[in-house]
């Protein structure tokens, strides 16, 4: 029974986790309207790690120790938030929000990449790696570098740099920082401190504008920073300790529903024929990855029902 119940809370995790960041790329549109894109990352940086810093002390808790952790958590930072944070606003300026959130279904693909270079993908069947193929090529459907090589293609490419940077950042937590004894809500927002610093340096790049900023805008700033990227990301940091990087990384697969969705019906955004076909292509190569060899059963007669029941590692 608390199997299930833990399999059902996971699920509810991963679904919260698919709403909260799927509607992220609906967020940044908003936000980009009176901000810059250095302005937008420092921003959801500064109110997301604000929040859970709050939420880490107002538990008990407090920030990791020792310069070991805090060099990990630095270079998580750099990949699992500041780089692609910066990427997604670049790349919104020129790309819907819809075709942002499809683009970042690719995140499982790379995972998939990442885990075969390092060796915790073992034994790839020909139907995983045709998932792989399947996926990069949707990728390429919706990126069209035959008629996009103006500004949208780069904004495109942006995006599937920021998919591949999670992937990396992803990984890297679940080696590095996740099992260590130190809270997933104190890793959290020590990485979201980090990612601020990091994202500060890059003001001179177009974050000292002036901002003039009306109340529809603000209040889009605020979620996108205290929901959409501090909520957000701790709970990814949690399914990374509970399931891996690689699980972490499948709820990418959701995100393009989310963020299509809400880009039609708030933003009134088109979607092309070859778009939407893109789409689907990635979503079933990724599917196609997550694809796994039956096990053989193993059962005999005299099988006891806790031998039934135990958990399979």
């Amino acid at each position: 029974m608390s199997g299930a119940v833990g399999r059902t809370r996971a699920w509810m995790r991963v679904g919260v986790l698919a709403l909260l960041w799927g509607s992220t790329f609906l967020w940044i549109e908003l936000a980009l309207d009176a901000l810059t894109p250095v302005q937008v990352t420092l921003s959801r940086c500064v109110l997301g790690s604000a929040a859970l810093l709050v939420a880490c002390l107002g538990s008990g808790g407090r920030l990791p120790r020792g310069r070991v952790v805090w060099g990990h958590i630095v270079v998580a930072a750099f990949f699992c938030n500041a780089l692609p944070f910066a990427m997604f606003s670049i790349g919104q300026q020129t790309i819907d929000s819809g075709v942002a959130g499809a683009l970042n279904a690719t995140t499982p693909l790379w995972s998939l990449l990442i885990g075969i270079v390092i060796g915790s993908e073992r034994g790839l069947r020909p139907v995983r790696l045709g998932g792989l193929l399947l996926g990069f090529a949707g990728v390429v459907l919706i990126f069209a570098p035959w008629q996009a090589t103006g500004p949208v293609g780069w904004g495109t490419l942006a995006i599937v740099v920021a998919a591949a940077s999670y992937a990396v950042g992803f990984a890297y937590m679940g080696r590095n920082l996740v099992g260590n004894g130190v809270p997933t809500i104190s890793l959290s927002a020590a990485q979201l401190i980090a990612a601020t610093g990091l994202t500060a340096l890059t003001l001179p790049a177009g974050g000292l504008t002036t901002i003039e900023i009306d109340p529809k805008t603000l209040i889009a700033v605020v979620i996108l920073g205290v929901v959409a990227t501090g909520i957000t990301f701790h709970l990814t940091y949690r399914i990374i300790a509970a399931e891996g990087a690689t699980n972490a990384a499948t709820v990418g697969y959701l995100l393009p529903v989310v963020s299509v969705a809400l880009g039609a019906i708030v933003l009134d955004e088109g979607l092309s024929l070859r778009i939407a076909t893109g789409m689907v292509v990635v979503l079933v190569g990724v599917g196609l990855t997550r694809s796994r060899k039956p096990r053989p059963s193993t059962l005999t007669p005299e099988a006891t029902p806790a031998a039934l029941t135990a958990p399979r590692t």
